[in-house]
């Protein structure tokens, strides 16, 4: 039987989930013994009471929380040790890597896509992986901002915490505005979101919002409900688990590391609107996003305003750097994307719903936009 150490805090929605993955595998691939201590049982037990806990329990393998505590006593182990989430460890120790900048990216060139000139970071400034989704964030912004801020602090809690929710309050103000603002985390959105609700700052219309770990339950405390980047945390446990049985079959502690990207994001109220200025182009895209399922032309959009085609378009290409007919085509590619969940008919049913002449033309274009054909995309980013 495989003995597990498990020292996570399982508070937050992406430990749960990871620990799901981890589950899975083991039930899957044993049954394991998976023995759960909070990472705090350190300062109750020390350094000695947790390798105690290991040589009793006859432990193969650790997975470890590294972020409040401190857990390089583990390096003495000749086991293997993952470190889920945290700061930056031995390089002894197996991790996950590789998403933090991939998910700035993706916020940033979501903001991009919808306008936005004005972008804004709110990081925490204990832990890398902050540090890397900020980074992220900037490089991809780089050709399209007009203004970018940044700034960071540590949980608002305690004394410290008032002075540093002042300094965020001011931070939020002086934001020129509309701007897009992407926090490291959904904790850290609802903290902005909560500062915006005391101003009187209008989230999405001033703010646009973006979190990342999409736990749905902080995600919901904020009114309006949070947009947030979804990671696949269950296949980082699972695979996790798949690698870890790989070590303890083969009596090795080789370190390896975990590259799970960014899979999408999960809009909601807090990033709703687009941050253009110009209303006849405003008025087309609400009628698109109103109309998406619908037949759409361009023809039919110069209709609704007092421009010519030929204007619409430069105007339009100017406000959101891509052409009324793309921008129509991708917009259907994500309405698409959000159905495929729980679409249980024929592609053919969704082509045609959805204005295209047949499945040929809504492949390509998914691929195009998406990477993929829809039922690998389905298969990737929401079966289990």
């Amino acid at each position: 039987m495989i003995n597990i150490l498990i020292l996570i805090d399982c508070s937050p929605g992406f430990s749960r989930r990871f620990l799901g993955g981890l589950s899975r595998y083991s039930n899957e691939n044993g049954p394991w013994n998976l023995y759960y201590l909070t990472p705090y049982y350190k300062n109750l037990s020390g350094e000695g009471g947790i390798l105690q806990r290991i040589r009793e329990q006859h432990i193969d393998a650790v997975i470890v929380q590294w972020e409040y505590e401190d857990f390089g006593f583990l390096e003495k182990l000749d086991i293997p040790v993952f470190i889920q989430n945290g700061r930056e460890a031995s390089s002894r120790f197996s991790k996950i890597a590789g998403s933090d900048p991939n998910s700035g990216s993706m916020a940033a060139r979501f903001f991009i896509q919808k306008g936005f000139k004005n972008f804004a970071f709110y990081g925490n400034n204990n832990f890398f992986w902050s540090k890397q989704r900020a980074e992220g964030f900037r490089r991809e912004i780089q050709q399209s901002a007009e203004h970018y801020a940044y700034f960071e602090s540590e949980e608002l809690q305690g004394a410290e915490g008032d002075g540093k929710q002042i300094d965020l309050n001011r931070w939020l103000m002086a934001l020129p505005k509309p701007v897009g603002v992407f926090a490291c985390d959904d904790i850290f959105a609802l903290q902005v979101a909560e500062i915006c609700k005391m101003n009187r700052i209008d989230i999405p219309n001033e703010v646009s919002l973006l979190g990342i770990d999409n736990d749905e339950f902080i995600c919901n405390l904020s009114n309006p409900p949070l947009s947030s980047i979804v990671i696949d945390d269950e296949k980082e446990g699972y695979t996790a688990g798949e690698m870890l049985h790989r070590l303890i079959r083969e009596k090795s502690n080789e370190p390896f590391t975990i590259a799970v990207e960014p899979l999408r994001i999960e809009l909601r109220q807090s990033t709703g609107k687009y941050a253009v200025t110009d209303p006849c182009v405003l008025k087309v895209i609400d009628y698109i996003d109103e109309n998406i399922a619908s037949c759409l032309s361009v023809e039919r959009l110069t209709e609704l305003v007092p421009l010519s085609r030929r204007t619409l378009e430069i105007r339009f290409r100017k406000a959101m750097g891509i052409s009324v007919h793309q921008f129509i085509m991708k917009q259907k590619v994500d309405y698409i994307a959000r159905l495929l969940p729980g679409w249980d008919k024929d592609l053919i049913d969704i082509a045609l719903g959805v204005g295209f002449k047949d499945v040929r033309s809504l492949f390509r274009l998914f691929k195009k936009y998406k990477g993929c054909a829809p039922v690998e995309y389905r298969k990737k980013f929401f079966n289990k």
